[in-house]
């Protein structure tokens, strides 16, 4: 029986995905370099710092790794400051409330910097609802190491056979799979280039999950 629900937050519990690809494109100016489609595809579900490092590595980029995350972090914060149209994604306040109110315990395990995180969970008051927030930015290595959902597990002191993580991207299913937990893949409007086959389901609305459906998955 399911007890503990980690959700990872950029395009399952809202979608910055704009305004990450809108910061990132602003330095890759800067930079004046070229990262195609498909590269920046492939960054899904990493941290900044690990993508950072692969920037460096592939376009022999002389800054730091620290210095670059830097610059694209003002680039977001000063993008998420005057975007007025960020908003939850369609029904999934609804749902955490659910889980929340029917006693799961729910967890955050984002690759995202924790002040995004607190900028997210801030704006839209999501703190109460969480037991327990997981930055990607605490590990070496980014999703799809397995590292983060198993951390989310250890804090909620729950098997992870009782867990269940909630994913929209390749890299984290992959995570979530690598950690043992049952992955429930969110392929939403928002979704790009994302593989979902290594997902134990694939769910395009969150109205297609409620507290007694979420408690008998595994």
């Amino acid at each position: 029986m399911i007890q503990t629900v980690i959700f990872d937050m950029d395009g399952v519990i809202v979608d910055t995905e704009p305004v990450h690809h809108y910061a990132y494109q602003q330095h890759f100016e800067q930079l004046q370099i070229e990262v195609s489609r498909e590269v920046y595809a492939s960054f899904t579900g990493n941290s900044t710092k690990n993508i950072y490092e692969k920037l460096k590595s592939i376009y022999n980029l002389e800054e730091e790794v620290g210095h670059l995350v830097l610059a694209k972090r003002m680039l977001f914060n000063e993008a998420f400051d005057s975007k007025p149209d960020l908003n939850l994604l369609e029904g999934v306040l609804e749902l955490i409330q659910e889980l929340h109110g029917n006693g799961f315990q729910l967890v955050l395990a984002s690759s995202s910097a924790k002040v995004t995180i607190d900028r997210i969970f801030r704006r839209f008051e999501l703190y109460p609802y969480f037991s327990h927030i997981v930055s990607g930015e605490d590990f070496p290595k980014s999703k799809p190491h397995p590292a983060i959902f198993q951390e989310a597990a250890r804090l909620s002191q729950t098997p992870v056979e009782n867990c269940v993580v909630i994913e929209d991207s390749t890299n984290g299913i992959l995570a979530a799979k690598a950690a043992g937990i049952y992955c429930i893949g969110y392929d939403s409007v928002n979704s790009k280039l994302q593989d979902y086959s290594k997902a134990d389901q694939v769910i395009a609305h969150f109205s297609e999950l409620n507290a007694e459906i979420v408690k008998n998955l595994g």
